[in-house]
């Protein structure tokens, strides 16, 4: 069962904290900085923690070292706001790449699970620096209040993704004049899903039959020709929606 903590209930002092195992925690000298000479927050006051995995845990403070943090978990709730599917979106990179930390940023906030930058035919940028998009994700669960934390994959040739496994249906969203059905009347509430989101020259003639051919569904997302960030929040955001 899901439980949601509402606004009035929330002491809004979130930190991320992936190594959480025990009751007492020390955040990082980052996070302990933030909180102790930015917040000046004090002894027994009220935190917050997520911890990547699913786990939401309200804190007190206990140590007011400026390096090195404590705090205590008090309350812990696991598996919270977890959602009733997996979304993974397969994309390609922009050439600016601040349109692409833009599109990890908002599908953060909207609800992803994994994330695979693919290289395509037409892609134009080939290199993505993962510890700084890491950092955006991360800025993004904490600002969203997301106790999971999207999977970044390392980026990879969309002949070596397409064959791979995944437990759902597969889409591929492009803009050739083919048959195509609206991604929302062909998913379905509570499918996992991988969509494929081509790069600005779109996705080659022989990439959408090589997908095909690995039981990928060629799928519209509107009637509007949109860049690639913004396909991938509007398929981010279709299934978010039709799962509501």
């Amino acid at each position: 069962m899901t439980i949601f903590v509402s606004q009035t209930q929330r002491y809004m002092h979130l930190f991320y904290t992936p190594d959480l195992r025990n009751k007492i925690y020390t955040l990082d000298e980052a996070e302990s900085k933030h909180c102790i000479k930015v917040l000046r927050l004090g002894i027994n006051d009220k935190v917050e923690l997520i911890d990547g995995k699913g786990g939401f845990h309200k804190a007190k403070v206990i140590d007011l070292n400026p390096k090195k943090c404590s705090v205590e978990i008090t309350e812990t709730i696991m598996e919270y706001a977890k959602r009733n599917h997996y979304l993974h979106i397969a994309i390609a990179p922009t050439k600016n790449v601040d349109r692409f930390e833009w599109f990890l940023e908002k599908a953060t906030e909207i609800g992803i699970d994994e994330i695979t930058p693919i290289l395509c035919d037409h892609s134009e940028r080939k290199v993505l620096k993962n510890e700084r998009l890491e950092k955006i994700i991360i800025s993004a669960i904490k600002q969203s209040i997301k106790a999971y934390k999207p999977v970044l994959n390392n980026l990879t040739k969309l002949s070596d993704f397409v064959g791979s496994n995944f437990n759902g249906n597969k889409f591929i969203a492009h803009c050739e004049e083919n048959q195509k059905y609206s991604l929302k009347k062909v998913y379905n509430n509570g499918e996992n899903a991988l969509i494929l989101i081509g790069p600005e020259g779109d996705f080659s003639l022989e990439e959408i039959n090589v997908a095909k051919k690995n039981n990928f569904k060629e799928v519209s997302l509107g009637e509007s020709r949109l860049r690639t960030e913004t396909a991938g929040i509007v398929a981010c955001h279709t299934i978010n929606l039709l799962n509501e």
